[in-house]
Formats: structure tokens, C-alpha cells, sequence
């Protein structure tokens, strides 16, 4: 599997057995893995480890995985996928907006988890992963105004200040900025980011687009820079 054998995942689940056959499956097919089953652990292991990838039980022993997410996102930036086993949609939303990247529900499908990982490598290995209908630039780097985005470097700044954004969220923000002027519904971003269909109740890229906006400077109340577009999508304004 290419590039796949040196990636690391953690998985950080409690269920020993669940694991350690996550794990093996994993393993087999290309990935290098290791288990965390305390979530305090987890913690220090995510920011000390930096893992390329993790997967991340909700209900954890020590510390849960909302919890996990928050205090590791002013230190890790890379994916999180977030295993949960209810399907309350306000737990999934509060996942998201600690920073999970995305989220599967318990019982999880190996094939599904291991289609889910991929995207998120090929994501981000190849950060410029819109289909050709999206990607209208070749340009390495967007300006507007004091907000700056480098797709090269993954890093965007606002004036002299550095943006902190989780991968997902810079693959939407650079996705949005490389259309700036043209209104990108939710069906186009889920097939140019995520590689599979929008089913018209995941929330991920309305909860992602509320977290970019204070961050790049834009009011959440009356963004001007990326604007809902009712019953179309969203907006990334070239000009204010």
C-alpha cells in the first residue's frame, strides 16, 4: 500500500478485544498501528507521539473522547476519527466541533473504518485532492487581504498571526478559497473532500465552516467572508 506503510495510527479504545482485531486488520493491510486503552494515557501519548492518524473511542476510561479531542487540538493537528456508539446527533456534532475531522458509529465495519482512513491519507498526502471540476487554480498560495493561505506549507495567517486549523478544516478553507467568487453546494464539497455522497443530514461541513470563520476573522453572526447560501451551499467572497 504505498505511502500507507509508514503511516502511524493510534487507536485509543478501552474494549481490549475490539482493538487488538482493529488493530490486526489494520495491520494487514498496510498500516503500522499501536493501542492506547486509557484515555489520561492517550493524552500525553497523542502530543508526545504525534501520530499521523487517530482513532478515538468516545466512551474511554480516564478521560472521554470529547475530552481527549480538546485537550489535544492546541497540539496535534493531524486527523481524528472519532468512534462512537450512539447515534445521537448532538454528540456527533459536539465532536466535531472539538475537532474531530470525522466520525463513524459503533459497531464499526473494518472495510468501512479502513476506507475512511484512506481517504483521510489521500486527503491529506495530496492536499490539492478536488476533482477538476473544483479546482479552478494551480496557484500554491491564496491572499485576501491580511488573510494569507499556503497550500504547499498546509499553514494559513491572518495579518502576523498564525491560524490554528485542524487538517479538515484547511482542506475546507483551502477548497472554498480556490473558488472564491463561486457558491459551492454541500453535495460538491463532500465528493471534492470526503469522496462519497452528501446524505443531506451530516452536519460535518456546516459545524467545520462556523469553526473557520472566527479563526480567519469573520463575524459568525454576519460573516462577510465565506457566506451561507440559503437552500445552495456556501460563498467565499473574493473582496469585502
Amino acid at each position: 500500500m504505498d505511502s500507507n506503510q509508514t503511516r502511524h495510527v493510534l487507536i485509543v479504545e478501552d474494549d481490549q478485544r475490539l482493538a487488538e482485531l482493529t488493530r490486526e486488520y489494520l495491520v494487514s493491510n498496510g498500516l503500522t498501528v499501536d493501542v492506547e486503552h486509557n484515555g489520561a494515557v492517550a493524552v500525553a501519548r497523542i502530543k508526545a507521539e504525534q501520530p499521523y492518524l487517530v482513532i478515538l473511542d468516545l466512551m474511554l476510561p480516564g478521560e472521554d473522547g470529547l475530552g481527549i479531542c480538546r485537550l489535544v487540538r492546541p497540539e496535534y493537528s493531524g486527523p481524528i476519527i472519532m468512534l462512537t456508539a450512539r447515534t445521537d446527533e448532538l454528540d456527533q456534532v459536539v465532536g466535531l466541533e472539538v475537532g474531530a475531522d470525522d466520525y463513524i458509529c459503533k459497531p464499526v465495519q473494518p472495510r468501512l473504518l479502513l476506507a475512511r482512513i484512506r481517504a483521510m491519507l489521500r486527503r491529506v498526502n495530496k492536499p490539492a485532492t478536488e476533482s477538476a471540476a473544483l479546482r479552478n487554480t494551480d496557484d500554491a498560495r491564496h491572499s485576501f487581504g491580511e488573510l494569507v493561505i499556503d497550500n504547499a506549507m498546509r499553514e494559513a495567517w491572518l495579518g502576523e498571526q498564525d491560524i490554528e486549523l485542524t487538517s479538515a478544516e484547511f482542506d475546507l478553507l483551502w477548497l472554498l478559497a480556490s473558488n472564491a467568487g463561486r457558491v459551492l453546494s454541500r453535495e460538491e464539497i463532500f465528493s471534492a473532500l470526503r469522496g462519497i455522497s452528501y446524505d443531506g443530514q451530516d452536519r460535518s461541513i456546516d459545524v467545520r465552516v462556523s469553526r473557520i470563520r472566527p479563526k480567519i476573522g469573520d463575524d459568525p453572526e454576519y460573516p462577510r467572508r465565506i457566506k451561507t447560501v440559503r437552500s445552495r451551499g456556501y460563498l467565499f467572497v473574493k473582496e469585502n
